[in-house]
């Protein structure tokens, strides 16, 4: 137990009580309180500047906090339910590849969907891990991931034994859980340490209604977006531990060699105001969010042509659990794409939502939505679907690709020697490199894979819809490294 109540925001107050005094700056960065940069400082404003700043003995520093980081953090373990919290400036792709490089070693084997984050991807390269793939659950209506069961789970283990971590995350984009509980005990049971990617969980623990967060259910570790759902800053975040499978030392070690030694204090505020208020008001907040979210499915539903998909998922293959704060609404029963639908709400509506992928947008809820912001959102979508309707109905087909020959290791494949060839020309060939649409940020191809015609056609099908795509040294992906040899 510590001193502390939730009520506390260590970092805050220390930023305010260093702000208060008029501190003449002699110190990084350079812009001196914003007097060095006027223009941004204009728009912005004053206090954000004179509150940007370093490092120091009585704002503690993140690499070895022993001051109020440190009460921070401890503030944060015990409102999520861990043994000990870590601030994160580099998002939570940092956390994830901390979780990788803590629990296996190079060489080892981890368990993961295939349907990961492209951070795990790299956290696989870093760490010199070795891949094992699980085939997530797809739904064949909306055509996307859900999460993976424990049946395949069970299978996976036989096959590898010596693996050393299993990674799941909690919830998927499109709000679907696993049997995390069981998977935990399944995988405590072969003395496989259990990591989760709860980038979209922030706010899980804060409400019974919505599924059990990672550290409620025992897992070892947990890269918590705090920054997606929870309220902080954008690339803040929580890496959180369960003492035990995972040395600590070990993780704050990995953590340093991953994270900035120059951290924003801005965004380490806002990660210690977003912890108050979730302790504090969290229930309150995400009772009124259900709330909204359920209004807004049911207006949607009564839409023909729409469908607002959400609890009612429950029990389908790889949904245990739904989180309630995805709003995923399929617009194939229009006539149109996701693609077109996304377009049509930010550039017809003014909406932004959050992708839109073959048949689906997603608009992620969070407690910062109003009702009137969601009135918005289902007043647009009915418009569209009176003004946009097209007589054809889009046929569903999946837009999850089936699990990859990992060929070589990630790690073996992004050190070596490549060639550039036209993506049209790839099948067969090793990829050198990633491809993904972000969001979500999955790899279509991740290093060391092999490159399949049904990926290429993938790939040309995201051009031809305007995704966004990422990953490779051309911006355009027209070319593609690969290995200089055949495997």
């Amino acid at each position: 137990m510590t001193n502390f109540n939730q009520n506390q925001t260590p970092i805050f107050t220390g930023l305010r009580e260093y702000h208060k005094r008029g501190i003449i700056p002699f110190d990084v960065p350079g812009h001196k309180h914003g007097k060095g940069l006027k223009e941004f400082t204009e728009y912005v404003g004053k206090t954000i500047m004179e509150i940007d700043v370093n490092s120091m003995k009585c704002l503690d520093n993140i690499c070895n906090p022993i001051g109020v980081i440190k009460e921070a953090e401890i503030l944060a373990a015990e409102a999520f339910h861990a043994d000990h919290g870590y601030f994160l400036v580099n998002g939570t792709t940092s956390g994830i590849q901390t979780m990788i490089m803590s629990a296996c070693r190079p060489g080892e084997k981890i368990i993961l969907p295939r349907n990961a984050h492209k951070s795990a991807i790299s956290g696989i390269i870093l760490s010199g891990t070795l891949p094992i793939y699980i085939q997530p659950q797809i739904n064949e209506k909306l055509g996307i991931a859900m999460g993976i069961t424990l049946e395949d789970l069970e299978k996976t283990i036989a096959r590898h034994p010596d693996a050393k971590a299993v990674m799941v995350m909690n919830p998927t984009y499109y709000g679907a859980t696993s049997n995390l509980k069981e998977i935990v005990l399944l995988a405590r049971r072969h003395g496989m340490a259990v990591l989760v990617d709860e980038a979209h969980g922030a706010h899980l623990r804060f409400h019974e209604a919505f599924p059990i967060s990672g550290m409620e259910a025992g897992a070892d570790m947990s890269a918590v977006s705090t920054h997606k759902t929870g309220g902080s800053l954008t690339q803040s975040s929580l890496l959180l531990l369960r003492e035990g499978m995972i040395d600590s030392a070990i993780v704050k070690k990995n953590l340093n060699l991953m994270q900035t030694t120059s951290a924003s204090y801005l965004l380490m505020a806002s990660i210690d105001v977003a912890r108050k208020q979730l302790a504090m008001e969290g229930r309150a907040m995400l009772e009124k969010l259900l709330k909204l979210s359920r209004e807004a499915r049911r207006k949607i539903n009564e839409v023909e042509g729409l469908y607002a998909f959400g609890k009612e998922l429950i029990g389908s293959p790889g949904v245990h659990h739904f989180d309630e704060s995805k709003l995923g609404v399929c617009v194939a029963g229009l006539g149109m794409t996701g693609y077109e639908a996304y377009d049509l709400l930010r550039d017809q509506y003014n909406i932004q939502v959050e992708l839109g992928d073959y048949h689906n947008v997603l608009a992620i809820l969070s407690v910062g939505d109003t009702a009137l912001q969601l009135e918005a959102l289902v007043e647009a979508l009915k418009d569209i679907a009176t003004k946009y309707r097209k007589e054809k109905v889009v046929k569903i087909k999946s837009g999850v690709l089936k699990n990859p020959e990992v060929v070589i290791s990630p790690r073996d494949a992004y050190y070596s020697n490549k060639k550039i060839i036209k993506l049209e020309d790839a099948d067969g060939e090793i990829s050198g490199e990633a491809i993904m649409a972000y969001p979500p940020g999955i790899p279509i191809i991740a290093p060391g894979e092999r490159i399949t015609q049904e990926m290429i056609d993938y790939i040309f099908m995201l051009k031809e819809e305007g995704s966004l795509l990422q990953g490779t040294d051309d911006p355009y992906i027209n070319f593609v490294r690969v290995l200089g040899q055949k495997f």
